[in-house]
């Protein structure tokens, strides 16, 4: 047990404006891909956050008006009065624990396209909206602006109806008309919005005034801002306008909610930053303004929360992410069971959810987004069923999952492992170049699972068909994940590779196994996530030449669903990686790769000594199949890659999944409620 009052300053409570939070944990607004189609789902997870000890639990983005329409996006909705009992389930899930509740009002201005309403978007000046698609903004002119500011005061009434403590003003992250107001790249108005940086911010100081006297006799007013764009003198720097902004406006909202810009920045991965990585940006917040200060950093760590506000960076401690992970980390906290936080990895698989515009999950957190949905809590399960005993064949991550679940719900526990130690993929992975955070995976539930009595764990323990029957186990789990392919299979393309014994071929499995690769080598990628971008860089730091091949147009393609797209070519690119994009390998002769342009057809011939494919992978489902056959077994289930490769995420929710089902009806894994 830690010492009582190491952290009690994380649990002080901090006056904002009119109201009081009852700490210093702030879940700050973050999207979740719910919004207002699943209203049910989004109260239950913004409840447990509460339940777990956040002391204000926030939002996400919510729309004010039909013309400021995100579709297909589930950002939350108040358009008119309708929307309000929609909201008031969340703010009674909060407050059900004592908790605050916040809503972040916006009008995203560029960044909205209005496929839903079809309005006109407007903007402050003629100008293509962001995002790609092939429309325009219309410049607001003054009566657009009085609209817009009633607008904003209509919402913020009904957001004081709807039962929110916090009512935000946003202008952050480069979404929110009042940003692009502020910022010269989107503003080039000559009147008295335009120009300088007084009148620029003329409109975000006039909504901010208006929302202090139409709900700040009850409710707190928020500014979320982005004190740095990350353009240098092309936009917003902390050390110039972000810092006039704050001394202009310094004592109008009741608290400050300051980040960078854009998103990809404020949310970057665990790949490309550490915790706390945003105090360069808004250390210096706090000494321009006497309202009480929160900001982000990915934080985990009860140290460095105490540490920001020791040394006079943040008055509270700002989350989005550590709070998907671990719903319950203030309690945690406070109680002094560090041991069970589950800690964020960083690996933005939560933003991805949104950007697909479905209801939120995590890697570390299984039960995200399933609190409604299937009844699902972080903390406790269901009793068992029976007195029982299982076998867990494999310890990777869903089988560790899985394992974890079970004995937490009272079942006897044996977990087979091959290998000398636990963690599957994600122990092998967490070796790679920037991936050394996601070990955590591993770790909170090895570390979980030692401590139990009714478990217990053998490694260098091979099970096969044969001598299965001498663990003498009648509830078997198998996990036994799965392998890249050497076939040339991929989404891309499924004809058989075709090749000559010219180029070594090897897969990700192989270069984690400590192979080094002969070169010049080429890791062909049509995956298009993360692996192949760091299995070329291990490649590059064992000495190879290497270069990175692709039938997308852009390297590790799909992660521009967690925001890192652009880093990672970037980094490729800086490291000497060669790039050949837009190509789909079909054939090698002669130590030579021979591939064709995914447009033109056009040929190209690349050397090489070395291949390595990264296309798509295999279950290893063998162990399985022998034991359905026999037909000796009363539970006998596939789970994880095993069943289905997938992304992590998707294999610790196997895992939970068939825990949490275990015993019961297996058609429950189908069902769930719809949140009509």
């Amino acid at each position: 047990m830690i010492e009582a009052n190491k952290y009690s300053l994380l649990f002080e409570p901090i006056k904002i404006g009119p109201v009081t939070a009852p700490n210093r944990f702030y879940q700050v607004p973050h999207c979740n891909g719910m919004g207002h189609r699943f209203p049910r789902s989004l109260a239950a997870m913004r409840g447990i956050k509460a339940e777990g000890g956040w002391g204000v639990v926030c939002t996400e983005e919510v729309e004010i008006h039909p013309s400021s329409d995100i579709t297909p996006y589930n950002q939350g909705r108040l358009w008119d009065d309708s929307d309000i009992a929609n909201l008031q389930l969340m703010t009674q899930a909060v407050h059900e624990h004592g908790s605050l509740a916040g809503i972040e009002l916006v009008y995203q201005g560029l960044a909205g396209k209005n496929h839903y309403s079809r309005l006109p978007t407007l903007a402050p000046t003629h100008a293509s909206v962001l995002g790609g698609f092939p429309m325009q903004a219309r410049a607001m002119d003054k009566s657009d602006i009085k609209k817009l500011r009633q607008w904003y005061r209509d919402a913020a009434i009904r957001s004081k109806q709807a039962g929110f403590d916090i009512v935000y003003t946003y202008a952050g992250h480069g979404l929110s008309v009042l940003m692009h107001f502020l910022s010269r790249q989107h503003n080039d108005r000559s009147d008295e919005y335009g120009g300088s940086l007084e009148n620029r911010a003329r409109l975000l100081k006039e909504v901010l005034i208006d929302t202090k006297e139409a709900v700040g006799d009850s409710c707190a007013v928020a500014l979320r801002i982005a004190v740095d764009e990350l353009l240098g003198r092309d936009g917003i720097q902390a050390s110039a306008e972000g810092s006039d902004i704050i001394e202009m406006l310094a004592e109008i909202p009741d608290l400050w909610d300051v980040n960078i810009s854009s998103w990809e920045n404020d949310s970057q991965t665990s790949r490309f930053s550490q915790e706390g990585f945003q105090e360069r940006y808004t250390k210096h917040v706090k000494s321009l303004t006497s309202k009480p200060v929160v900001g982000v950093g990915r934080f985990t760590s009860p140290d460095a929360m105490v540490s920001q506000i020791n040394r006079g960076v943040l008055d509270l401690i700002g989350a989005a992410r550590p709070s998907i992970a671990d719903p319950f980390l203030p309690n945690k906290i406070k109680k002094g069971d560090l041991h069970k936080i589950r800690e964020c990895i960083g690996c933005n698989i939560c933003v991805s959810s949104d950007n697909y515009a479905a209801p939120i999950r995590c890697t570390q957190n299984p039960t995200m987004g399933e609190e409604w949905r299937r009844n699902w809590h972080p903390e406790k399960v269901k009793f068992r069923h029976a007195e029982q005993s299982v076998l867990v064949v494999g310890s990777g991550p869903a089988g560790l999952e899985c394992a974890l679940t079970l004995a937490q719900r009272g079942y006897d526990i044996v977990i087979a492992e091959k290998n000398t130690v636990a963690g599957g993929r994600v122990v092998l992975e967490s070796k790679l170049p920037g991936l050394s955070e996601w070990k955590r995976v591993i770790d909170y539930r090895l570390h979980a699972l030692q401590q139990m009595a009714n478990v217990e764990m053998y490694f260098d323990s091979k099970v096969t068909a044969d001598n299965c029957k001498d663990f003498d186990f009648q509830n078997i789990i198998i996990a036994t994940g799965s392998y890249w392919k050497t076939n040339g299979h991929s989404r891309d393309g499924r004809a058989h590779l075709i090749h000559d014994e010219s180029v070594q071929i090897l897969t990700a499995d192989d270069i984690m196994a400590g192979i080094v690769p002969q070169g010049p080598v080429v890791v062909y990628d049509a995956d298009h996530y993360y692996m192949a971008g760091v299995i070329a860089e291990r490649c590059q730091a064992l000495g190879c030449q290497v270069s990175y091949m692709t039938p997308a147009t852009r390297a590790s393609d799909w992660t521009e669903n967690t925001l890192e797209q652009q880093k990672i070519q970037a980094q490729l690119m800086q490291k000497g990686i060669v790039l050949h994009l837009n190509q789909k390998l079909r054939e090698i002769n002669c130590n030579t790769l021979i591939s064709n342009c995914i447009y033109s057809r056009t040929e190209t011939l690349t050397p090489c000594k070395t291949l390595i494919l990264v296309t798509e992978r295999q279950p290893n489902d063998g162990l399985f199949l022998q034991l359905q056959q026999q037909q000796l077994y009363s539970h006998l289930a596939l789970i994880g890659d095993a069943y289905a490769p997938g992304i992590i995420a998707q294999a610790v929710h196997s895992g939970r999944l068939e825990a949490e089902t275990y015993g019961g009806n297996q058609e429950q894994k189908n069902n769930f409620r719809r949140d009509k």
